[in-house]
């Protein structure tokens, strides 16, 4: 006899990175994008290509933006929370 399994299905969130680079842009502001690279301790094209919605941040990119920007890495990644 063959016991069958159920099948689990895997459901991966989804990753919109140009909504991250948009809320990322709106965070900088004024700001120039080399002055906001040089306290994240990126370089302004890797910043450019996150707010572009090219490359998505690291985690410690991330916190520094929570921290600096006082607003949640959940805003930050999906729109939600403060």
């Amino acid at each position: 006899m063959v016991v069958r399994r159920p099948k689990v299905i895997v459901r991966k969130p989804r990753v919109d990175l140009v909504a991250i680079g948009s809320r990322i842009r709106a965070l900088r502001g004024e700001a120039l994008q080399e002055e906001l690279a040089a306290y994240l301790n990126i370089r302004q094209g890797n910043l450019s290509k996150m707010e572009r919605g090219k490359s998505a941040p690291s985690l410690e990119v991330l916190l520094l933006l929570s921290e600096r920007f006082h607003r949640s890495v959940d805003w930050i990644l999906r729109g939600e929370g403060n």
